[in-house]
This record gives structure tokens, sequence and C-alpha cells, in this order.
């Protein structure tokens, strides 16, 4: 009855120790499997619940590195939200460096502009000139000053004004583009909240909520932190990984919804080891996904900014890439462990988590009993009988006689 009993309480066993046990062969002839196939199948077992505290420090030093950079630094927003002047030159051959350029705005209108900036490589390269707003006498002085500067060609390859492009944005239309940003991010966040509200309980939408602020902040924060321009480009790519973070975040928590359902009539396994099952279960698919977003991502830095000198999808592009990064982690190393962690304070999971603890330690104190059980039978045959314990190793001792003894009979 005691090994029924036993039997039953004993925590699962993976296959692979089963067929050890059972096995009369050597362990070495066990098949090994890579790290990349253990990986791939989600039977890695990478701890990431287990070692939450370390997530939780790591996301905390990188969501403080981006709010200082926020608030130290701040952010370079572009012409379309500040207004004013932007004066494009072909850099030419040798290309024309950036410190000459703002040599020769400063000469022809006494003042130094915001930024100066070169945009592409080899022949499609420019130099970007950035200022308040120019009247239209002084955008003809400073064409005229750096077309003797530095003859830039034309379409028709003679040096000419024409070589030399300007556009204005006034400070009004920068205030209508600032607000219908604000407008459509605060609109995309509502929208999907009542989304995530709906579609998961409490705690899986307050994670799901909690990670996309995240991706947000890192995000804004590593653009602080590089200098781009924030342009509407920006405000697009921010909207696009916003979603891109959700989607993974979502495919985590399915898995794990999967996993957990029904887990307080189990004590195969408690909720955090679920809940790191879904993870590791979902992993490749995680990194795959991020692959195959990040690779179109760096081809248009590559083609679009590097080659053709695009500078407003070198913006897009900036931002998309560092969201993808940002979004994979964030939703492996945060989002579940913050699920975790709140689910892991309510009292239905408390509980449960005690009662398979209880379990397996239970089991764990019979099968020490079973496996010192041989060496408790010898010592009680050592105590009744001295020769065969000292046979078997026994230090049993000769019992006294209690009585007298009897004579044989006749």
């Amino acid at each position: 009855m005691t090994k029924a009993k036993a039997s039953d309480e004993a925590p699962p066993v993976s296959v692979g120790a089963v067929e050890q046990t059972e096995s009369t062969e050597p362990a070495e002839s066990a098949p090994k499997h890579g790290f990349l196939n253990r990986l791939y199948t989600g039977t890695g077992g990478f701890d990431v619940i287990g070692k939450r505290k370390l997530w939780y420090a790591v996301s905390g030093i990188i969501l403080a590195i981006a709010v200082l950079s926020m608030v130290l630094r701040g952010f370079t927003f572009g012409i379309d939200f500040e207004g004013g002047t932007k004066v494009s030159i072909p850099a030419g051959d040798p290309a024309i460096s950036t410190t000459q350029v703002e040599e020769v705005f400063s000469q022809a209108l006494g003042t130094a502009p915001e930024s100066v900036v070169l945009v592409g490589s080899g022949e499609s390269a420019t130099v970007q000139v950035r200022s308040e707003t120019l009247t239209g006498e002084q955008t003809d002085e400073l064409t005229a000053a750096l077309v003797e500067a530095f003859h830039p060609k034309g379409p028709d390859g003679q040096p000419g004004p024409e070589a030399i492009s300007s556009s204005d944005v006034s400070p009004t239309w920068g205030g209508q583009i600032t607000n219908k940003a604000l407008i459509a991010l605060v609109v995309f966040v509502l929208i999907v909240s009542i989304y995530i509200a709906v579609r998961y309980e409490r705690y899986m939408a307050i994670s799901a909520l909690a990670t996309m602020f995240f991706d947000l902040v890192v995000t804004a924060g590593v653009y602080s932190l590089v200098g781009f321009e924030v342009t509407p480009a920006t405000v697009i790519g921010l909207l696009t990984i916003l979603g891109f973070s959700l989607y993974d975040t979502v495919i985590v928590f399915d898995k794990v919804e999967e996993n957990t359902e029904g887990f307080e009539h189990t004590t195969r396994r408690t909720y955090a080891e679920q809940a790191n099952l879904a993870v590791n279960q979902t992993f490749m698919r995680s990194i795959n996904t991020s692959v195959i977003s990040a690779l179109p991502i760096i081809a248009l830095m590559i083609i679009a900014v590097w080659l053709l000198g695009v500078g407003t999808l070198q913006d897009l592009a900036l931002v998309q890439l560092v969201g993808v990064v940002v979004g994979t982690y964030s939703s492996i190393y945060f989002a579940t462990p913050l699920l975790v962690s709140m689910r892991e304070r309510t009292e239905l999971v408390g509980n449960h988590t005690r009662r398979v603890l209880k379990k397996r330690a239970r089991a764990a104190g019979t099968d020490r009993a079973e496996e010192s059980g041989g060496d408790e039978l010898v010592e009680a045959a050592a105590a009744k009988t001295p020769a065969k314990a000292a046979a078997a190793g026994g230090t049993g001792r000769p019992s006294r006689p209690t009585g007298k003894r009897k004579s044989p009979r006749n």
C-alpha cells in the first residue's frame, strides 16, 4: 500500500528519465540533442520565469536609461513639427563636408544653422541644411553663396542654382502635424486597450498593456540617445512597432492560456512552470518572426538610406528596427514574468503552488524511505539473529537469557 501511494504522488518524470531507468544500456548511448535543436523543439528548458528578478533588473536599467535620456537630452524634432526652412545641395565628388556648408551658411546670413547632415552616399549623397524659417531674399542669398563656394551641378550637368532645392514649413503647419500625431497615438493605444481588455483576463491585459508602454518608452529613449530627427515617418513607424509588440505578446499569452487551462485541477506543474513551458515553446517562433521582420528593415536602411540617400526612410527604418528588437525582448522577458508575478499573489495560484510543492516534498520523502528500506531490514534482522547480522555486516549483540534453563525430559 505504501509503494502504491508513493507512485501516485511522485512528481512526473521526463521521457528520457524513464527510458534511462528501464533500459539496461549505458547512459552514454542516449541521443544527445544540441542547443539549437532543443531551442527549435521548445525543449530547451530555459528558466525565464524562475530568473524573473534578473530580467526585472535588466528591464529597469533599460527603462531608466531611456527616461533619463528623454529628460536630459530631449528630442530633435523635424521641420514638419517645428517649422523652418530646409536647403539641400548635392554633396558632389569629392563630397562636401558639413563643416564647410555650415561656414558658408554663417557667412551668408550671419547666423548658424540648426543642423547640417550628410544623407546618402556616392552620386546620390546630399547635404541637408535646416534652419529657422528664411525669407525669400535670405534663401536667394544662401543659394548664391552655396553655388559660388561649391559649384554644384544641376540636372543638365552644369553648375547653377538649379542644383539647390529648398522647402519651407510654417510653425502653424508644424503644430497641426504634432496634434494629429498625438491624436493618432492616443486613438491607437485606446483601441488596443479595449481589444486586450476584452480578449484576455485581467492580469494578462495589465501585463500586455504594461509591455506595450515599456516598448514605447524604450524606443523613444533610443531615438533620444541617437539624436535622429522625429518626423511624421517616425510616428508611423512607432505605431507599426507597437502593433508588432502586441502581436508577439499575444503569441506567448495564447500559449500560456493554453497551458494553464484548468491548472488548479492538476498537481503536475505549478502555474509558473506552465508559463515557463509556454515561453520555451514559443521561443523559436518569436525569434523567427523577429528575424523575418528585421531583414526587410535592414534592407530598407542599406538600399534606401545608404545607397539612394532617402533621408525620410532613415527615420522610419530606425524606429522599426529598434521596435522589433525591443518588442521581442519584452514579450519574452517582461510580459510573461510580470503576468506570473501578479497571478502568484492571487489565492487560487498561491494555494495551488503550495499544494504542488507539498506533494513533491511528500513524494521525495517516500522515495528516500524506500531507498533506505534495505538497510532498515538488515538492522532489524541483526537485532534478532546476531550471527546473520555479523554475516551481513551488522553490529548486533548476543541476547542475554531472561529465565532459567529447563532440563531435558527423560
